[in-house]
């Protein structure tokens, strides 16, 4: 097993807990806001979910969501990103540049600081992008905290960053000639970056396209794949985080092959460069295209910070597990691989499966399946499931031959979790009847 989100270190946990202290001496919480707090925090919540048409476009320039945003959805940002970055296979060297689209008030750059203390000592420059003046420097206050609560000298930090005010747009752009290509409304400055990253911008972005403009999302993916690659080096690598919701799975589906297309590899989750089985479109079920599966992950959160654990239940928006969908995508290779999303990448009927183990990226939570194989298709093996009186479980997962219905007890699949990689043979002549994935047995 090897997990994609490990447990924090304890110097991690530590540095989270405090967090919110931090954001407090820094930017005091007024007596009228603080009454009224788990109150904005909903009304936050619902702004970026359900109504997110009443939003307007400079939304944390209010003074109570502001204050909103910093106490609750800053820390669980900052903690889902640590999770992440922890065990990530990011290759940052001295004096490198990293573009940060969306930056709010500097989530990317706190997480990275907090999960990855080796890279503290490196001088590199962040450019953090974001259309709200007051939130960047609301974060560019709380980030100087940090590094002097950490262990970093005040004013010594070798992390240089530049605030930019600007924003990705869907349309109107110089950049490119479709209308909704999209490109930056200004120009970033200095050597390619070494890293650019998105993380929760693109959710923002997405809506304007309606759900059966497949053709349209896919194009802008491909004008945001062109963008992003073009402001990184050869040698660098792209990161775009979202929300675990199959809107965002679809999206980054269509952005990975976009990014493909431009010789970027991806890096991970991916366990292979084929086309992406988990894009939430399903081509065998035509009368209801998205109910495929999307590529997205669950953890658990007993080791986020109790304030904010408590925070979250007094504002009726209990935490237990965070989701998210991500990619990670790599250097320009020599020779670009032209790809595309197909939302079932099964093996031809007549092409047997690998006698080989394949490595198996897991999705999915564990559900309950048929231990014997009658809603299976195809022949079946003469044993499949558990031991006799063992409940059988399931995890959907990804692989090279597409999409995996792993099975096993509960136990065995409690051990590994979403994010974990697996190695395992493919069961040949058996598919589940369902989603048409491949079977192996854990």
């Amino acid at each position: 097993m090897n997990p994609l989100f490990p447990p924090l270190p304890a110097a991690a946990r530590h540095t989270l807990d405090g967090l919110g202290g931090i954001i407090d001496k820094v930017i005091p919480l007024p007596g009228r806001f603080r009454a009224a707090l788990t109150r904005d925090v909903a009304e936050l919540s619902r702004l970026l979910t359900s109504g997110r048409e009443e939003r307007g476009a400079s939304y944390l320039g209010r003074p109570a969501l502001l204050s909103a945003y910093l106490r609750y959805f800053l820390p669980w940002n900052v903690y889902r990103l640590c999770r992440l970055f922890s065990a990530l296979p990011l290759n940052l060297q001295a004096r490198d540049g990293v573009n940060d689209f969306g930056a709010g008030p500097l989530t990317l750059t706190m997480a990275l600081w907090i999960s990855r203390p080796d890279l503290r000592k490196l001088p590199l420059e962040f450019r953090c992008l974001d259309r709200t003046a007051a939130v960047l420097e609301a974060g560019k206050k709380i980030f100087t905290a940090l590094c002097a609560e950490t262990g970093g000298a005040a004013g010594n930090c070798p992390w240089e960053i530049r605030t930019i005010r600007g924003e990705l747009r869907t349309a109107g752009s110089r950049n490119f000639g479709s209308r909704r290509g999209g490109g930056l409304s200004v120009e970033i400055r200095g050597k390619p970056a070494a890293l650019s990253a998105a993380v929760n911008v693109y959710n923002e972005l997405f809506w304007s396209f309606s759900p059966a403009d497949t053709e349209g999302l896919s194009r802008f993916a491909g004008h945001q794949a062109r963008l992003l690659s073009s402001l990184t080096e050869n040698s660098g690598s792209v990161l775009v985080v979202e929300p675990g919701i199959p809107r965002s799975g679809e999206f980054i589906s269509l952005l990975r092959s976009a990014l493909m297309n431009e010789g970027r590899l991806p890096l991970s989750p991916c366990v292979h460069p084929g086309p992406c089985p988990m894009s939430g479109v399903n081509q065998r079920f035509s009368a209801s295209r998205r109910s495929g599966k999307w590529c997205h992950f669950t953890f658990d959160t007993e080791d986020a910070p109790k304030e904010l654990l408590k925070l979250s239940a007094a504002s009726a928006i209990p935490k237990e597990r965070a989701a998210l969908s991500f990619l990670l995508a790599g250097p320009v290779s020599p020779a670009p691989q032209q790809t595309r999303s197909t939302g079932n990448a099964d093996l031809p009927p007549e092409k047997s499966v690998p006698a080989r183990p394949v490595k198996i990226r897991i999705l999915s939570d564990a559900f309950p399946v048929d231990p014997a194989g009658e809603n299976n298709r195809a022949r079946k093996p003469k044993h499949t499931g558990p031991e006799k009186g063992q409940s059988s479980f399931g995890r959907y997962g990804c692989s090279s031959c597409g999409l995996v219905l792993v099975t096993g007890t509960r136990e065995t699949l409690e051990a590994s979790p979403s994010g974990s990689l697996e190695n395992l043979p493919l069961i040949d002549g058996l598919k589940d009847a369902k989603s048409g994935a491949q079977l192996a047995k854990l």
